[in-house]
């Protein structure tokens, strides 16, 4: 077993009864399949149920992997209408397991990783996709005042940062040069639109398998895998989202409705579910949508470039994480296109 898939239980076990209340081994560890950046293991042990998320062992990239930004939202969340799940202990000490992690409760629920949803009926469907509108309506409406996050990232220019981040990262990892991403870097550095003043504390992967469903409703019971956020332009949220619609029905760890009959599915088309959106912000439209749609193509493209980085040196979390070399240049096209077409 690598070192990205083990724990060393026995001291894991110590270290938690001393850290958190009631809590009692021994323990065992079970890792969860999926998920590119940071390892998941489910903690089985004499006291209950746990999980654990760590940042994956060997060396990282700037501000990659940031379970602890993960444990704080989390944690500043837990009164608000957006579901998250408890969360218990935070570990910066990497000498423990190898690296920083936290420990959350275990959510009793369901995740679907499919964006047609075929294990529901075409009335839960609908509603399912309600929901998630409604979430991330709620997530952008939070008062980041108010739950103590007014500090969690530089408000204004968001765009800006992100496009010389990412751009960034994607160098760091870059295997090769792809003509298709060139091009989009570049548009994007030259066709921001200008800062309109929206600031909100966005997920960044805000997407359908990021979500713990109850057992037996449409209803979010916890929005996980909050790695990426930050204070930020909520319109990046909904393109992100927007975005892995349009992607293919299948292909590695997402999954699209392109080609899919939405309306025979009870799904909304793009446009209908951007109308929801906006009615429930009080948002009367939305200008330069291709620009946000190719952004949030960018930004996978370089986060899958990261994620075959890390597969090349042996140290990703998942054995998908090879398919991620191979999406790149392909998403650096699909944005050229929404670039040259329209959205």
């Amino acid at each position: 077993m690598s070192q990205v898939d083990s724990l060393d239980t026995e001291k894991l076990a110590g270290y938690l009864a001393a850290q958190i209340p009631g809590f009692a081994g021994p323990l065992t560890a079970t890792k969860f399949d999926g998920g590119q950046s940071n390892p998941t293991f489910r903690l089985d042990a004499a006291s209950g149920q746990y999980v654990l998320r760590r940042q994956p062992p060997g060396k990282l990239l700037p501000s990659a992997h940031a379970v602890d930004r993960e444990f704080r939202v989390m944690h500043a969340l837990r009164d608000t209408d957006v579901p998250v799940p408890n969360v218990m202990h935070l570990c910066e000490d990497r000498d423990v397991i190898g690296s920083m992690f936290y420990v959350m409760e275990f959510c009793q629920g369901r995740i679907f990783w499919d964006a047609a949803i075929p294990e529901v009926d075409n009335a839960q469907r609908t509603a399912m996709y309600d929901e998630m509108n409604r979430v991330l309506a709620a997530l952008h409406s939070v008062n980041v005042d108010a739950v103590g996050l007014a500090d969690y990232g530089k408000p204004g220019s968001y765009f800006e940062r992100q496009i010389g981040r990412w751009s960034k990262q994607y160098r760091a990892s870059e295997l090769r040069r792809i003509e298709a991403m060139e091009q989009l870097i570049d548009w994007l550095e030259k066709n921001q639109p200008a800062d309109d003043g929206q600031v909100s504390l966005v997920h960044g992967d805000f997407r359908l398998d990021n979500m713990m469903w109850a057992p037996d409703a449409p209803k979010v019971i916890a929005v996980l895998d909050w790695e990426l956020s930050t204070l930020g332009h909520p319109l990046a949220d909904l393109a992100y989202q927007c975005m892995q619609l349009r992607m293919p029905a299948s292909g590695g760890t997402l999954s699209g409705l392109a080609g899919k009959d939405r309306g025979a599915l009870g799904i909304p088309t793009e446009r209908e579910y951007v109308a929801a959106y906006c009615k429930r912000r009080g948002i009367s439209g939305i200008d330069h949508w291709e620009f946000y749609l190719a952004f949030s193509f960018f930004r996978l493209a370089a986060i899958a470039q990261g994620v075959a980085k890390r597969a090349q040196e042996g140290n990703a979390s998942s054995k998908q994480a090879a398919w991620a070399g191979s999406v790149v240049e392909p998403l650096a096209m699909a944005a050229m296109q929404i670039i040259t077409q329209g959205a």
